[in-house]
């Protein structure tokens, strides 16, 4: 186990050999598959496929039900571009589950487990079978009894050296290879053979000869049906998998065989009947084809059911997998991983391909796992395994636990923050460290102490309320942690603040006039100002409308509005903004604008003029007015 300054140590190297592709644990491009190998086939050769990336390149060894596969001390065995090859591969020796193991400089990953195994069909070990007598009429069964193999086996008859059909009166079990026949006839009598395939091999034995022969002594009367082929009391059927029942029954007359479902419910319009309905079949199974199934058999003398249930199972799937995580040193990580499956699937962990027990600070339950306060021991590669009986799936993820000194490099305080005199001033201190690293602030070479005005936040940013022109300085922020200790210089430059002097007003005037809106400020001479004037919320164009709205005031502290050949649709109200890079403040108006007498003459341009209460009755005559929107006001934010 690494020490963890070597573990530092270590990363630091690695990544000093980053060029252009990223560094990073191994991950599986390809996983081995289960192989079912023919012990006849002429090769002599067995391949287990698996690949990984990784940077730098993954090594790749492999286990045998959990052991270290030695290519070193056995000479069958060699590992080419990370598949294992098997020469001369020994049923004793090579069956079992294979892991291949994907390790690099960021820790080790297994993958999901590859069972070999090994196909096989011996031959039959007796040459000879007794003589089977039965009564015309009476149901038989000739038992195959196949021998020793491994692999699936497919199963046929023989009779007198040609194949046995099968009808409504004869039967072959592909679970047993039996052969029955529901009512035997003259024409049965003969040589029955039993032929048994393997169908990995398709290598193909024949049993002895088994002599069938009618008694003398008498016909074998009417009876009801017997069930001699019945499927079990329950039958897991994986999803998507073909479902298969068989039920055949002995009976004279010779019985019919019927299949429903004993929960009431139709038979799905997918399932299919096979081999005169001594076989269903449903295919692609699926939750809803789950439950009771009954076979009736009938004939004129009675009947007889059988009964099974179909249950349904899948193999894990993930629903969420875990992704890499990237965290500084003493933070916290976790990972959540979900899984369907039937039955529901559990989980458990590893870490570089061993079991992750929990311990302090590791906390895992089910499909999650909490690591408390990383430290560099815990880097490493992480796999969530979800399995049930049916399966198991693995899903990796990288934890990359950083430490470092803190680093102002990239992330130096603002040269200059600009603040006003009464405002609050936010200098961001944001290095990068792993862990978190502790901050203390100095002004000029002083130590900063808090107060009420001044504070440092949870992130390291200096805080200042209520500014003052003492307040202005150098400002040095230094952050400290296990690895070192950096600081960064910005200075705090503190302003006057803008403040209006002549600010518009509200104003009552007649269509056809000119006016002026006054908007003056005295503001810091080193602050760069910005006039805008909106009306009634919209922002005024003066390009657009420079027939009737003009800016004039020809200094920096003044952006009054001037309005030509005023029209009703001007009545309104103005407001004036002005912006510095450390405030911003406006100011409103309102203007009331009124319709002309006939004979009236136009009043001359003015800058404002009071806007006194009257109605138009008083003013005895007929007046359009536009709308007003009360006296004047500053607003300033």
């Amino acid at each position: 186990m690494r020490l963890p300054w070597e573990l530092l140590v270590l990363q630091s190297f690695v990544l000093c050999l980053a060029d252009e592709h990223t560094l990073h644990g191994p991950v599986f491009v390809q996983e081995p598959s289960h192989v079912v190998f023919p012990l006849d086939s002429e090769e002599k050769r067995v391949k287990l496929s698996c690949q990984a990336r990784g940077n730098p390149k993954p090594h790749i060894r492999w286990r045998l039900n959990g052991t270290d596969v030695d290519v070193g001390m056995d000479f069958r065995y060699s590992v080419v571009e990370g598949s294992l090859l098997i020469n001369n591969p020994n049923k004793t020796q090579d069956s079992g589950a294979y892991q291949c193991v994907a390790t690099n400089a960021f820790g080790t990953v297994v993958s999901r487990e590859a069972r070999l195994q090994f196909a096989y069909l011996e031959n039959f070990k007796t040459r000879t079978r007794s003589t089977v007598s039965v009564r015309q009429g009476q149901g038989m069964v000739l038992l195959c009894g196949p021998p020793a193999h491994s692999g699936g086996l497919s199963y046929a008859w023989i009779f007198n050296e040609y194949p046995s059909h099968q009808d409504n009166r004869r039967f072959v079990s592909q679970e047993t290879g039996n052969l029955y026949i529901a009512k035997v006839e003259a024409s049965d009598v003969g040589n029955y053979t039993c032929v048994v395939t393997n169908t990995v091999t398709s290598h193909r034995v024949l049993g002895p000869p088994t002599p069938l022969i009618l008694r003398s002594d008498g016909v074998m009367g009417e009876y009801e049906p017997k069930i001699e082929v019945q499927f079990p009391d329950t039958v897991p059927t994986a999803k998507g998998a073909t479902a298969r029942l068989e039920c055949f029954a002995l009976g004279n007359p010779v019985p019919t065989i019927t299949w429903r479902r004993a929960d009431g419910k139709p038979l799905a319009r997918k399932a299919r009947r096979h081999k005169s309905s001594g076989v269903l079949e449903i295919p692609n199974f699926q939750q809803e084809d789950a439950g009771p199934y009954e076979c009736v058999a009938e004939n004129s003398r009675g009947r007889n059911v059988a009964r099974g249930q179909l249950t349904f199972y899948a193999q894990p799937n993930w629903i969420q997998k875990i992704n890499d995580v990237h965290v500084a040193m003493e933070e916290n990580v976790f990972w959540e991983c979900r899984a369907s499956g039937r039955p529901r699937p559990t989980y458990r962990w590893l870490k570089n391909g061993d079991p992750l027990l929990a311990r302090a600070g590791v906390h895992i339950e089910q499909g999650t796992l909490n690591l408390t306060a990383a430290s560099l021991s815990d880097a490493g590669m992480y796999q969530c395994v979800a399995e049930n009986r049916h399966g198991a799936v693995y899903s990796s993820a990288e934890l990359s636990v950083v430490a470092a000194g803190p680093d102002f490099s990239r992330t130096l305080l603002k040269r200059v923050t600009l603040v006003r005199v009464g405002g609050d001033a936010v200098i961001e201190c944001k290095p990068e460290a792993a862990p978190k690293p502790t901050y203390t602030w100095r002004k000029g070479r002083d130590v900063l102490r808090e107060s009420e005005r001044v504070t440092v936040s949870e992130d390291g940013s200096l805080r200042i309320v209520n500014v003052t022109k003492a307040d202005a300085g150098s400002y040095t922020c230094v952050a400290t942690n296990h690895f070192g200790t950096a600081s960064s210089t910005g200075s705090l430059a503190v302003k006057d603040p803008t403040r209006l002097t002549v600010p518009p007003a509200s104003m009552d005037v007649t269509v056809g006039e000119s006016i002026v809106l006054t908007c003056q400020v005295s503001h810091d001479p080193s602050l760069d100002i910005a006039f805008t004037w909106r009306f009634n919320g919209r922002l005024v164009d003066f390009d657009r409308d420079g027939d009737h709205f003009e800016r004039v005031g020809g200094q920096d502290s003044a952006g009054d509005l001037m309005i030509r050949n005023i029209q009703l649709r001007h009545a309104g109200k103005y407001v004036c903004a002005v912006q510095t890079s450390v405030d911003q403040l406006s100011a409103a108006a309102s203007l009331m604008v009124r319709g002309r007498r006939p004979g009236f003459p136009l009043a001359r341009s003015r800058s404002r003029v009071p806007a006194p209460a009257r109605s138009p009755k008083q003013l005895g005559g007929l007046e359009l007015w536009g709308q007003g929107r009360g006296p004047g006001r500053s607003e300033a934010s």
